[in-house]
C-alpha cells in the first residue's frame, strides 16, 4: 500500500515551461546583480555551478553549500555584498516570473486526495533553487506550503543530491522512514521523475501537454493530472 506521494512541481502541479521561464529568470537575476557582476559573466557561472550541484555525490554537503562554494570565488565578489542582493531578488523580483507560469486546476484536488488517503506528501521538485523560490511556485500552483502540511519540500538548503540521481530518491525515502515500494512518484519527466521506478518507487506519469499517443512508459500508471486526481479520489492509492 502506498504510504507517501512525491509530487514533482514544474509541469506537474504547475505549468512552467522552462524555455520561457528560465531565460526570464536569468534576465531578472542578472538585472538585480548587474551593479556587482556583468550579465555575460554571471549566467555562464550560474549554469556551471548548477551542473556542479547536479553532479554532487558528497552526502555531507548540501547543494546550497556546493553552489556557493563554487560561485563566490568565480565571481570574485564579497559574500557580504552579493548575498543581500540575491535575497532581495527572491523577495522582490522572483514573484514577477509568475506571468510565465499557469496553475493547473487539478493540482489542489490531487494534493488533497493524497492527504485524505493518509499519505505523507512530499514536493519532490529538482532542488536547484532556494526554499523561498519553491514556496512561491507552490503558491502559484494553488497548493501553498502554509496551507498544506508537506512532509518535505526539497530545496537546495536541505538536499544533498538532485534528480535523476538515485541518492535524491534515497534521501527522501530515508527522511520519510519508508520503504521505496511504499512511495509513489508523480511527475511529468520520464528521465528525472519516472526513473524513480528503477530505485524501487512506484510511479505515475503525468501526461498533460503530451502530443500524440503515449509511448511505452516506464511507469506503473499514467494520465493527466486530472486523471490522477480522479484515480486518487477513487481510492486508487489504497489499491495500488
Amino acid at each position: 500500500m502506498i504510504q507517501a506521494v512525491l509530487f514533482d512541481l514544474d509541469n506537474t502541479l504547475l505549468t512552467n515551461p522552462l524555455e520561457q521561464s528560465l531565460p526570464a529568470y536569468f534576465a531578472a537575476l542578472s538585472a538585480r546583480l548587474a551593479p556587482l557582476v556583468p550579465p555575460d559573466r554571471l549566467v555562464p557561472e550560474l549554469m556551471r555551478c548548477t551542473r556542479l550541484m547536479l553532479e554532487n555525490t558528497d552526502p555531507i554537503r548540501t547543494l546550497k553549500e556546493v553552489f556557493w562554494a563554487a560561485l563566490l570565488p568565480a565571481l570574485e565578489v564579497p559574500e557580504a555584498e552579493l548575498l543581500p542582493l540575491v535575497e532581495a531578488f527572491y523577495a522582490e523580483d522572483y514573484g514577477k516570473l509568475s506571468r510565465y507560469a499557469e496553475p493547473r486546476p487539478a493540482a489542489p484536488r490531487a494534493v488533497r486526495a493524497a492527504f485524505r488517503a493518509g499519505c505523507d506528501v512530499v514536493i519532490a521538485t529538482n532542488p536547484l533553487f532556494p526554499a523561498s523560490a519553491i514556496r512561491q511556485r507552490l503558491a502559484w500552483a494553488g497548493v501553498p506550503a502554509d496551507e498544506y502540511p508537506y512532509a518535505l519540500v526539497t530545496s537546495y538548503e536541505v538536499m544533498h543530491a538532485g534528480k535523476p540521481r538515485p541518492e535524491y530518491y534515497r534521501e527522501i525515502v530515508t527522511h520519510l522512514k519508508r520503504r521505496p515500494e511504499e512511495c509513489l512518484m508523480v511527475g511529468d519527466d520520464l528521465e528525472r521523475d519516472m526513473v524513480a521506478r528503477s530505485f524501487g518507487l512506484r510511479t505515475y506519469w503525468i501526461t498533460d501537454g503530451l502530443v500524440g499517443p503515449a509511448p511505452d512508459a516506464p511507469a506503473d500508471a499514467w494520465g493527466t493530472l486530472a486523471d490522477f486526481a480522479d484515480w486518487a479520489e477513487a481510492d486508487g492509492l489504497e489499491r495500488l
